[in-house]
């Protein structure tokens, strides 16, 4: 007769036995960590969903350019940050701005931000000057307005007419007395550095403001004065030599040429001055035509100087202007345009021998003349 079942006797059932205890187990244990990691996930969601709720998280996502204009208050940061969907909100701005760790000053430019960024970042970012874009303009010397409006007008994407406009401001121009509101030859040519959105007025007021300085640096006034020359005189042969000499030497021999033509009556006869009254540029020599246009710049025609400036020239045509070298010269010429390579002459005669040799120069460089 039969007892109860007992698995130790068949070991088959007993296996299967275990097995089935060892399953419950396993299922009960992954249960339990299911459990515990879906605790986990949502508890961290919760915790995101919380610290997200008013402000974003991370450096951000795209690239975006944020104007702060002057005067604007830290608190007017904030809206502006709103508006350009860099922070969440202007709540986690001012928590940030309390929680930093030095005051928070803020300048007016342009700063590089990102969308959806924290608002400690974007706080960090605009609290540093160093962080501010901005944008160098580099004018060359001997370069008409109109020429370096051009530059200026791509350098800052402001239009050309803009510039036009504040350049007729004169009286706010920040030019010395003797330019008698005339800025042709006065808006100073260099690298400038100009921050984000500034206005055409401030950037000529910046040429202006540098011209001047560069006028008491050289004490140009006085050296012009003790060549007996007005300050404008020797502006207007400063801009003369920007295009008719190329180093320093040449420009100060040529310039004592031009003030010895002046001296004895003589036409200045430059074809720079030729190429000015033509509205012409990029040439090196001027035609019948052109030499015949009836302008007060055209010195093959009227005795003296321009009227005005011919460019903007720069400190070393500058400085050759008052300090010319005294010669017996009354002509010159630039025999090698590309070395620079100018000669001198004092009749008619050598003079045309000297021009023979640019001419030659100029067949054998077709084009460039």
């Amino acid at each position: 007769m039969s007892g109860p079942f007992d698995e130790q006797d068949d070991p088959k059932a007993e296996f299967w036995y275990k097995f089935r205890s060892a399953v419950a187990v396993i299922l009960s244990l992954a249960v339990l960590v299911g459990g515990c990691v879906f605790v986990g996930v949502k508890t961290y969601d919760a915790y995101i969903s919380y610290k997200s709720a008013d402000d974003y998280l991370g450096d951000g996502e795209k690239d975006v350019l944020v104007r702060v204009p002057s005067g604007a208050s830290v608190s007017e940061v904030g809206s502006i940050l709103l508006d350009n969907d860099v922070i969440k909100s202007t709540k986690a701005y001012n928590k940030a701005i309390r929680e930093s760790e030095s005051d928070v000053t803020i300048q007016a430019g342009q700063y590089k931000l990102k969308t959806h960024m924290s608002a400690a970042k974007a706080v960090s970012i605009l609290g540093n000057p160093d962080n501010i874009q901005r944008t160098r303009v580099t004018l060359p010397e001997g370069l008409t307005t109109e020429e370096q409006f051009a530059i200026m007008a791509k350098g800052t994407t402001m239009p050309v007419d803009s510039f036009k406009v504040a350049y007729k401001q004169t009286k706010k121009l920040g030019l010395p007395v003797w330019a008698k509101d005339r800025p042709e030859g006065f808006l100073f040519p260099d690298t400038y550095e100009v921050g984000s959105n500034p206005t055409p007025l401030e950037i000529l007021q910046m040429q202006a403001n540098q011209f001047v300085k560069q006028v008491n640096t050289m004490n140009f006034m006085g050296q012009a004065q003790t060549i007996k020359r007005s300050p404008y005189d020797a502006l207007i042969v400063a801009s003369i030599l920007e295009k008719e000499a190329r180093n320093p030497k040449d420009m100060r021999m040529v310039a004592g040429i031009i003030y010895n033509r002046l001296n004895q009556g003589m036409k200045v006869e430059s074809d720079a001055t030729v190429l000015y009254a033509n509205h012409a540029d990029g040439k090196l020599t001027t035609t019948d035509e052109q030499r015949a246009k009836d302008s007060p710049y055209n010195t093959y025609l009227h005795n003296g100087l321009p009227p005005t400036p011919i460019n903007n020239p720069g400190a070393a045509s500058m400085e050759a202007a008052v300090t010319p070298i005294k010669s017996d010269y009354l002509y010159w010429v630039v025999t090698d345009p590309d070395k620079g390579t100018t000669a001198y002459a004092k009749t008619l005669a050598d003079h045309e021998k000297n021009v023979k040799k640019f001419q030659a120069w100029c067949q054998d460089h077709k084009g460039k003349c």
